[in-house]
């Protein structure tokens, strides 16, 4: 069996976070899990060689494609012509503005993400949570584990709750070191995020929640009531119904939202 990539051949950049997934079986995973459907808008960060990208214009014939490193951007666009429609985009991810990307329609978001900076790629995305109608993203298993984490695990922290909070969570499998080039020192895995209603969330004001999560993990060895002594009143935990001597990561996510909507 052939486990070789559909894209074409590249050499990855470390100063860019590069490791270019080159095994077919875990790309066919991939491009199941995503299961493009007609008219949906398929936004990719981070196309690299196109070992996502050509495999799904192949099942969708329409797919827009951030991609900071201008080396790839030539190589791709030749690969893709036979193929179907691709549009490259051609910046850094966290300068891109979604919502107006998205231009009315609701986007799906998929791709390889460079590990060095994930977490700030994450939370661009979440910022525009309203225009995201799904997101399937592979990182180092170690962030999925934290964005998919439990109360009361060690990895539960303030990814966990951030993301949460705003979506479905759900790890979906492993991918070897071995399935990319050049392998990179970790296990990757894949995830997929949901984003909740925006009327479900019961969020009042997305900043102070951030605030409050923010310090309470900040300080995780202390007590709640240690950690925000600046943000959280005695009255807020009452009112919220937390336990001002519970730690940080014995906190469901729902108390999260009414700690940070108690009144002050």
């Amino acid at each position: 069996m052939n486990r070789s990539s559909p894209g074409f051949s590249a050499p990855a950049k470390k100063s860019l976070g590069q490791h270019f997934l080159a095994d077919r079986h875990y790309i066919d995973r991939i491009v199941r899990a995503i299961n493009p459907k007609p008219g949906d808008t398929l936004v990719e960060i981070g196309p690299g060689q196109g070992a996502i990208t050509l495999p799904l214009l192949r099942e969708h014939p329409e797919l827009t494609v951030i991609e900071f490193d201008r080396d790839l951007v030539g190589p791709l666009a030749a690969a893709a012509e036979p193929l179907g429609r691709l549009t490259i985009v051609h910046r850094d991810v966290l300068s891109v503005d979604f919502t107006e990307l998205a231009a009315g329609r609701r986007i799906r978001l998929v791709g390889n993400l460079p590990y060095n900076i994930s977490s700030p790629i994450l939370f661009h995305a979440l910022q525009h949570a309203g225009v995201v109608a799904d997101m399937h993203f592979m990182l180092q298993k170690e962030v999925v584990d934290r964005m998919a984490a439990a109360p009361g695990s060690k990895v539960y922290g303030r990814l966990s709750v951030m993301l949460q909070a705003w979506c479905e969570v759900t790890s979906l499998f492993v991918v070897p070191p071995g399935a990319f080039r050049p392998p990179p020192k970790v296990d990757s895995a894949v995830v997929r995020l949901v984003p909740r209603d925006p009327a479900g969330v019961g969020i009042d004001d997305p900043r102070r929640f951030a605030d409050v999560v923010r310090a309470a993990f900040g300080q995780r060895r202390k007590t709640l009531r240690n950690a925000l002594h600046n943000v959280c009143d005695a009255r807020q935990f009452e009112l919220a119904g937390v336990r001002p001597d519970a730690r940080a990561e014995q906190l469901e996510v729902a108390e999260f939202v009414r700690l940070a909507n108690a009144p002050g």
